[in-house]
């Protein structure tokens, strides 16, 4: 079966949220107490504030992603010219089958479309799995533009120029 992107529905809100917790709980990122289950899990919010893209295989939703701009709600380190995703995960029984890839290059063409000059993002330091995902895809380390949003939590930020 192929793998296709479309936006999310209201109906896809519980799968969103169910795979998100549990994507980012197994891959160790919510250890420690702050509460960010509880905003993966507001799906709607995130459905409002940029676009919410699925990945969906015979109708079954594997995958989603956040795409949003410079200055809004969940944008955190792009600038201007660069549009930005988060939140990107795919369920853990549906994981290794091109979900978040496609879900990467869709993030890619959006952005391509609208004119950015690049795409950022940022990664726990210990996920090697996604940091591999972005290498392959071109992405590269920007340190400089690392931050910590709580403490104990690390974050690398990544940049894809886009090119013509």
């Amino acid at each position: 079966m192929t793998v296709r992107i479309r936006p999310a529905t209201p109906a896809d809100f519980p799968a969103i949220a169910r795979f998100t917790v549990d994507a980012y709980r197994e891959d160790g990122q919510l250890a420690g107490d702050h509460g960010y289950d509880k905003k993966l899990a507001d799906v709607e919010t995130r459905a409002e504030a940029g676009v919410l893209l699925v990945a969906v295989e015979d109708d079954q939703v594997l995958g989603s992603v956040t795409f949003v701009l410079p200055g809004t709600a969940y944008a955190e380190i792009s600038g201007p010219g660069e549009a930005e995703f988060r939140m990107l995960a795919v369920d853990p029984a549906a994981q290794g089958r091109g979900a978040g890839e496609a879900l990467v290059r869709a993030c890619l063409e959006r952005a391509g479309e609208l004119g950015c000059a690049a795409v950022v993002i940022c990664v726990r330091s210990f996920s090697e799995p996604a940091k591999r995902l972005y290498a392959r895809l071109g992405f590269a380390r920007v340190p400089e533009r690392d931050w910590s949003p709580f403490p104990g939590v690390e974050l690398e930020a990544l940049r894809l120029p886009l090119t013509g």
